[in-house]
């Protein structure tokens, strides 16, 4: 049950009733503090001033038709025209237990009525090198996103638009035929690359050479396609070995790649000019679009086939729309990449619309993110200067995580420190990132990542390690887990009205493709367990009937953690 969403439609009707005007929004809230009860709605207020009425007055004439007595204990109205609502505790609890008692594990989280059908973009490694840490947020973020649709009961479809085709593969194709032991030779693929670009620099023979092979490829010569494949293989297995490491749920089935719309290109400029779209400019074919002007105030030219007959990313990319929107048959389509790349899609977007490769009713959606700095400032780079393999990466996120076990709990054996060591240093890895609002950047920090206070995932990983040990205690005293659930004290409502929260934070992650949000939402709840644990005896309360309601209590804020976690790709542990 999304109460928010409940409380929102419900005042909305009695906006409407009073006389707001349509679309007004009835923006509902959780009260940032107890006295202010557990909503606040603040619609009335902007409502009333586009009437130009006195807002308290419209909130007054709202109240009079806003029935909430079967969820409410009372509504009151402060200042200016809030609406302040004290849900009823019967309500709460009934609403606990329902989702507590979940066999679909939904803990609250309505799916989709109907079928929809989401096309989630990301990661989009180019397969010339290995994975490095450019790719790291798009990959989690869209790995994320994915996860959560699924949870919400969306039709999801993952799609990997590697780069695997273009100019480069001439030259490491041609690098590739003077190599003994290719394999052994591809194990490192960015010295390869070094290698054959420093060849493709000094010698005009080998340079000359890449070109005719980039025309054999195209053209599709069985020996340059065979050596294509093997490459594209090695390079696939090395993206494999991250998505393995990163517990990311990306697959060799899911990739489609930019040579997988090469056969439709010169439809797709066939079906511009049949839309009248096409237009030709210094002999390069295009689209104007009135919608994006220079200083100059001339209208953008969109380039979709240059002079020398050769396409760009934006035919690739409108092929691939077209795709999606129709064998695909997808209702949203999210393309998770970094800011900069933000004009580009929404031009592609609107050349998509227009063209009729989308339909109106399809949403195109660019999801963008900022840059990971280092503590300079800049581009997160190595000491040396150089790009950060991912892999690398991860394998230190392993060791510092693997120190700091060591140190918090130096009697566990070897082997347990190093799971627990890999959870604890890939969730911290991922969880700093998605922790931030996506369209910021922020600074890489490892002390402040791997951190046991704050909203980090280590965090957030004690707190569900913590509870589990509640229960293995209580296992050991014989202690009733399966009681019934009241909320008797102040702390123990505000955890309930918290876990209630979960089903309308998923909600709204799915809308703003904002995972931030959710983490915030997971620290809030361990915040809130914490007071509800040190103000609330567990075992050793003072019957046994406040004992198990206090115990299931636990139990679902375990449940909670553990699924929000989940939705972020990140693991939990029992013991820590």
């Amino acid at each position: 049950m999304n109460i928010r969403k409940l409380l929102s439609d419900r005042i909305l009707q009695s906006m409407i009733t009073a006389g707001a005007p349509i679309g007004a929004p009835a923006l509902v809230s959780p009260s940032t503090k107890p006295q202010f009860g557990d909503y606040q709605a603040d619609g009335c207020m902007a409502a009333a001033k586009k009437m130009k009425t006195n807002p308290r007055t419209f909130a007054e004439k709202v109240l009079e038709t806003l029935d909430l007595s079967d969820v409410a204990e009372k509504l009151e109205l402060a200042g200016p025209g809030f609406i302040n609502i004290f849900l009823k505790t019967d309500y709460l609890t009934d609403q606990l237990t329902q989702i507590s008692a979940d066999d679909e594990k939904h803990l609250g989280v309505e799916t989709v009525e109907k079928s929809q059908k989401v096309v989630v973009d990301y990661s989009g490694p180019n397969l010339a090198k290995e994975m490095h840490v450019g790719h790291l947020r798009s990959t989690i973020i869209g790995d994320a996103m994915a996860r959560i649709f699924a949870f919400k009961g969306w039709e999801v479809t993952r799609q990997n638009h590697v780069g695997d085709w273009g100019t480069q593969f001439g030259m490491l194709l041609s690098y590739m035929e003077e190599i003994d032991e290719v394999s052994e030779s591809l194990a490192d693929l960015e010295e390869f690359y070094r290698k054959s670009k420093t060849r493709f620099d000094d010698d005009p023979a080998f340079a000359e050479k890449s070109r005719a092979t980039v025309v054999k490829l195209q053209g599709g010569d069985e020996n340059c396609l065979a050596h294509w494949k093997a490459f594209l293989n090695e390079s696939l297995g090395h993206c494999s070995k991250v998505y393995q490491q990163l517990g990311v749920l990306l697959t060799q089935d899911d990739v489609r790649g930019e040579s997988a719309y090469n056969d439709d290109l010169p439809n797709v400029i066939a079906d511009l000019k049949s839309a009248g779209l096409l237009e030709e400019s210094d002999g390069a074919s295009g689209v104007f679009l009135d919608e994006f002007r220079n200083k100059d105030d001339e209208r953008a030219f969109i380039i979709v086939q240059k002079s020398d007959g050769g396409y760009l990313y934006a035919t690739t990319d409108l092929a691939a729309i077209r795709h999606r929107a129709g064998q695909l048959a997808a209702d949203r389509i999210l393309y998770v990449t970094d800011s900069r790349q933000a004009q580009h899609f929404a031009q592609v977007f609107l050349i998509a619309k227009r063209a009729g490769f989308a339909p109106e009713q399809v949403i195109l959606e660019h999801v963008p993110f900022g840059m990971m700095l280092g503590t300079d400032g800049r581009p997160f780079k190595t000491r040396t200067g150089g790009t950060v393999k991912l892999m690398d990466l991860l394998k230190e996120a392993q060791q510092r995580a693997e120190k700091l076990v060591a140190e918090k709990n130096p009697d566990l054996d070897a082997a347990a420190r190093t799971e627990i060591a890999s959870v604890v240093g890939i969730g911290a890895l991922k969880y700093a990132d998605l922790a931030q609002n996506r369209t910021s950047d922020y600074v890489f920090a490892w002390d402040k990542m791997l951190s046991l206070e704050g909203n980090t995932a280590p965090y957030m990983q004690y707190a569900y390690a913590r509870i589990r040990s509640i229960f293995r205690k209580a296992a050991d005293t014989g202690a009733n887990c399966t009681g019934q659930l009241k909320l008797a004290e102040p702390a123990e409502r505000a955890l309930g009205v918290k876990l209630l929260q979960f089903s309308e934070m998923v909600d709204f992650v799915t809308d703003s493709c904002l995972p931030s949000m959710l983490c915030t939402y997971l620290h809030e709840l361990a915040g809130a367990f914490m007071s509800f644990y040190e103000s609330c005896p567990v075992l050793k309360a003072d019957d046994d009937e406040t004992r198990s309601s206090r115990l299931a209590l636990c139990d679902l804020t375990a449940r909670v953690i553990k699924q929000g976690l989940e939705l972020l790709g990140i693991e939990t542990v029992e013991k820590m």
